[in-house]
């Protein structure tokens, strides 16, 4: 599962959006570019740029930035935005993005996304962002579409997407856990990646994205952003959490280990043992260091 690191440019400045809209914009940082190379120093894998202006506003005046973070940046970078055209499809990728994210059109305008995916194979992505109910809103996040998650995942994969970018409107990444029903059902139905763009609130949901798989399918990677710039974790902790639920443990998963960990700590706290905390915290170290972490 790959790390992206999110960054929202609205004004030219980078911001926060706790719940998906414009009613509650936090501004981060007066400089796109540097918060950027922050996220890469931390150890994100890629970058997943959106163009608020572009994608509510119809205003392109953030592209040229969005051009310096694509050359400044040495990892790849999607951007998403108001990409609702061939032509800004293309200047995006002459801009060197990895990949473009359609959101709307994709929906409303199948046969355009269709010629899109055509002439530029491999390099559309798709923001689905849901209502609770799995129903799909466009246009910035302001209106239903009627349409649903699972046939909409059925037609745009047909139609040659080549990633799936799925998260819920109006959810608090620091206060409720993913939509991991929702990432579960995209991860069973389509072949092409599947990325938990909503964000997590700690490591352990972290965790349960892990968990979501269908056959030899797995989640592609989740976009982080909030949840580390408030301290919940950091990109180490997260990479050393993904590490070990890769690495084999031999007869027992990581989840095993940990249960049985917690189990016997709670034996030795109805014992009375004054020395439990001390033995809890030595065996978490020591189930990090099993895991490919550093104790």
């Amino acid at each position: 599962m790959d790390l992206y690191a999110r960054v929202n440019i609205l004004d030219g400045k980078a911001v926060r959006l706790p719940h998906g809209t414009l009613d509650e914009v936090i501004y981060l940082d007066a400089d796109p570019v540097a918060r950027s190379l922050g996220w890469i120093s931390q150890g994100a894998d890629r970058l997943h740029i959106v163009d608020l202006d572009a994608a509510i506003r119809d205003d392109f005046r953030n592209r040229p930035l969005i051009r310096e973070i694509i050359a400044e940046v040495d990892v790849p970078v999607q951007v998403g935005g108001g990409v609702r055209s061939r032509l800004e499809v293309e200047r995006l990728i002459d801009a060197g993005a990895w990949r473009a994210v359609m959101g709307t059109v994709a929906i409303t305008d199948q046969v355009l996304f269709w010629e899109i995916c055509r002439a530029h194979p491999g390099k559309i992505a798709v923001s689905l962002d849901i209502k609770e109910n799995e129903e799909l809103v466009t246009q910035g996040w302001q209106h239903g579409s009627g349409r649903y998650l699972e046939e909409t995942l059925i037609e745009l994969a047909s139609a040659g997407a080549a990633a799936f970018l799925i998260s819920e409107v109006g959810r608090d990444a620091l206060e409720s856990p993913p939509n991991a029903a929702a990432l579960q059902t995209a991860v069973s139905i389509v072949d092409e990646e599947v990325v938990a763009a909503g964000g997590v609130r700690d490591l352990d949901d972290l965790r349960a994205l892990l968990k979501i798989e269908s056959g030899d399918k797995r989640l592609a990677g989740v976009i982080v952003g909030r949840e580390v710039t408030s301290g919940r974790f950091s990109l180490e902790d997260a990479r050393s959490l993904m590490a070990g639920a890769a690495k084999d443990l031999g007869p027992w998963s990581l989840d095993q280990l940990e249960s049985a960990v917690a189990i016997y700590t709670d034996v030795l706290g109805n014992r009375g043992d004054r020395d439990v905390a001390m033995t809890r915290d030595h065996l978490a170290y020591f189930l990090r260091w099993l895991s490919g972490g550093t104790p």
